[in-house]
C-alpha cells in the first residue's frame, strides 16, 4: 500500500522536487531502472546503518556523560564524606579530588569523540539523501548507456520523468520520506550539542581552573564545516544555530558557562540525552518498514 506522502518543513535543506514531468521513452526507461534501483536501495541501506551508528554513538556518549557527572558530584560533595580510617592519611580528600578530576577530564574527551561521531553520522544521512538520483552520464567514449548519482549540469532531472522506481514510488517519495527521518537526526544533534556544552562546562573550582567553552566555539577541529553540511551553521552570524529549547529561553547565541549545577538539574541532562527527544522512533520503523515493502529489503534487520 502507498503511503501518503509526508508534509516537507521549511528548512532550506530539503530540495524542490516539484518539476514537469516530461515524456520518457520505454527504452530509456529500461535502462535507467535498475540502476536507480540499485542507488535507491544503497543509500536507503546506509540510512539504515547508520541509524544503527547513531544509536551506538548515543550509547556511548550517555555512558560518558553519566561518569562526567558522577566524578564532578564526588568531588562537589568530598568535604561532607566520611573517610573513616583514611582521615588520618595527609591531604586525602584533595588527592582524592584530584584524582577524581582526571577521571573527569578523561570522560569529557570521550564525550566530545561521541558528539563528534555522531555529527558525522548525521553528514551522512545528509549525503544519502543528496544522492537518491540517478542521471544519465554523456560519454562519447562508449556506445552503452551510463549512469551518475551526481548531477553533470544537464536538464536531466536524475528521476526518469518520474516515473516509479520499484513497484509505486518515484525517487522523489523515496527523498521526502528520507528527509522526514534524517530531519529528526538534524534536530536532535542540535540538541546533543547543547547538553554537550553543558556537560563540558561543569567542574568543581576547589580543584582546578577549567575554560568553559562557548555555543560559538568550534568543539573540535572542522565540526563548523560538518554542521554547514547539515544546514545547522547560521548564514548570518556563521555559528551553530540554536536548539528549539535553547532558543526558548535565550535571546543570544552564548551560553554562559554553567560552572555550578545542582543533581536534579544533571540527572535532567542524562536522561534528556538517553532519549533522543527529536527522534520519533515508531515513524522511523514505521518508514524503514514500508520503503522496505517496496523494494522488498528489511531494513530493520540488525
Amino acid at each position: 500500500m502507498e503511503p501518503n506522502t509526508p508534509q516537507r518543513e521549511s528548512t532550506g535543506i530539503l530540495r524542490n522536487f516539484e518539476h514537469a514531468t516530461a515524456p520518457v521513452s520505454s527504452s530509456a526507461a529500461r535502462l535507467w531502472r535498475p540502476a536507480a534501483q540499485r542507488n535507491v536501495r544503497n543509500q536507503w541501506s546506509k540510512l539504515a546503518s547508520l541509524r544503527r551508528d547513531w544509536s551506538s554513538a548515543a550509547a556511548a556518549g550517555r555512558s560518558h556523560a553519566t561518569s562526567i557527572v558522577n566524578s564532578y558530584l564526588s568531588q562537589k560533595y568530598m568535604d561532607g564524606m566520611d573517610m573513616n580510617v583514611l582521615s588520618d592519611m595527609p591531604d586525602i580528600k584533595k588527592k582524592t579530588r584530584r584524582k577524581l578530576f582526571k577521571q573527569q577530564e578523561l570522560y569529557r574527551s570521550k564525550l566530545l569523540s561521541s558528539y563528534r561521531d555522531m555529527v558525522t553520522v548525521v553528514t551522512h544521512m545528509v549525503n544519502s539523501c543528496n544522492s537518491m538520483r540517478c542521471y544519465n552520464r554523456v560519454t562519447s567514449s562508449s556506445p552503452l548507456a551510463q549512469f551518475s548519482y551526481s548531477s553533470e549540469g544537464s536538464n536531466d532531472s536524475g528521476d526518469c520523468g518520474g516515473i516509479p522506481v520499484f513497484t509505486f514510488w518515484s525517487v522523489a517519495l523515496f527523498e521526502e520520506l528520507a528527509w522526514e527521518v534524517v530531519q529528526m537526526f538534524i534536530s536532535e544533534i542540535k540538541l546533543k550539542r547543547l547538553l554537550v556544552l553543558d556537560l563540558l562546562s561543569i567542574y568543581d573550582d576547589n580543584v582546578a581552573e577549567v575554560v568553559g567553552l562557548n555555543w560559538s566555539d568550534e568543539f573540535y577541529e572542522g565540526e563548523f564545516k560538518d554542521l554547514c553540511i547539515s544546514n545547522l551553521l547560521s548564514k548570518e552570524t556563521c555559528e551553530p544555530m540554536l536548539s528549539s529549547l535553547e532558543s526558548c529561553t535565550s535571546s543570544t547565541s552564548t551560553v554562559q558557562l554553567k560552572q555550578k549545577q545542582n543533581c536534579d538539574v544533571l540527572q535532567v541532562y542524562i536522561t534528556t540525552w538517553m532519549v533522543d527527544v527529536s527522534i520519533n522512533r515508531s515513524r522511523v520503523d514505521e518508514i524503514l518498514t514500508i520503503v522496505g515493502s517496496e523494494m522488498r529489503v528489511n531494513f530493520l534487520e540488525t
